[in-house]
């Protein structure tokens, strides 16, 4: 059997076991079409992925929780991962829960309960990345996270995403795979492109 179909193989199967927590990936729009909005009906749209020069600035959405700040041009940054208190939660299954703070608006409750009424009302991810429901703030109201054509949807990892990786990457290169510099394509190379994974995950990896 040759080498290389037995080193590639063996790259995806532990690309998967590094995966397997990590259902989500780390950018939201990933088809770049706006789908990156909620909205409140008392301060307007929130965006989970700001056209600003910081390193924390969006939503990261992974397995267990979601992290980074969205922007509201009227109410200013809310933290999704507040540090002291708080905090939104993925249970592995898309139902979020936890809270959100903004500085000029209080806590935001991504699974909100109403007295007496049994609807669930939680923010949850599908399967393809797609949000929807509704977070609640005490002092701005419901916040919906299923408008039309502006939604939020998560980048999501899928085997033909890890895939398409492996293969570019064994083909990119001098020396296809030598991604320490060494000369020879080795577990060492692997140790650094299961980083790169894990770092990334399949951020600008579209599906082909």
């Amino acid at each position: 059997m040759n080498k290389r179909y037995i080193f590639r193989a063996g790259i995806l199967a532990v690309c998967l076991v590094l995966c397997s927590g990590n259902l989500y990936a780390e950018n939201i729009d990933p088809y770049g079409d706006g789908s990156q909005y909620a909205y409140g009906e008392n301060v307007g749209w929130f965006n989970f992925e700001p056209n600003v020069v910081d390193p924390n600035a969006g939503a990261q959405v992974s397995s267990d929780k979601v992290t980074g700040f969205i922007w509201s041009e009227n109410i200013g940054w809310i933290n999704l991962s507040p540090q002291n208190y708080g905090g939104v939660y993925n249970d592995g299954n898309g139902n979020l829960s936890g809270y959100a703070w903004g500085e000029n608006v209080g806590w935001i409750n991504f699974n909100p309960v109403v007295a007496g009424d049994p609807n669930d009302y939680g923010v949850k991810i599908d399967v393809d990345g797609n949000f929807s429901g509704y977070a609640w703030g005490e002092n701005i109201g419901w916040i919906n996270f299923d408008i039309a054509d502006n939604y939020v949807v998560a980048c999501k990892v899928t085997f033909e995403d890890l895939a398409n990786f492996v293969d570019d990457w064994l083909n990119s290169g001098p020396v296809p795979s030598n991604l320490d510099l060494t000369g020879d394509v080795d577990f060492e190379d692997f140790a650094i492109f299961s980083g790169y994974w894990q770092d990334f995950c399949s951020d600008g990896w579209q599906l082909k």
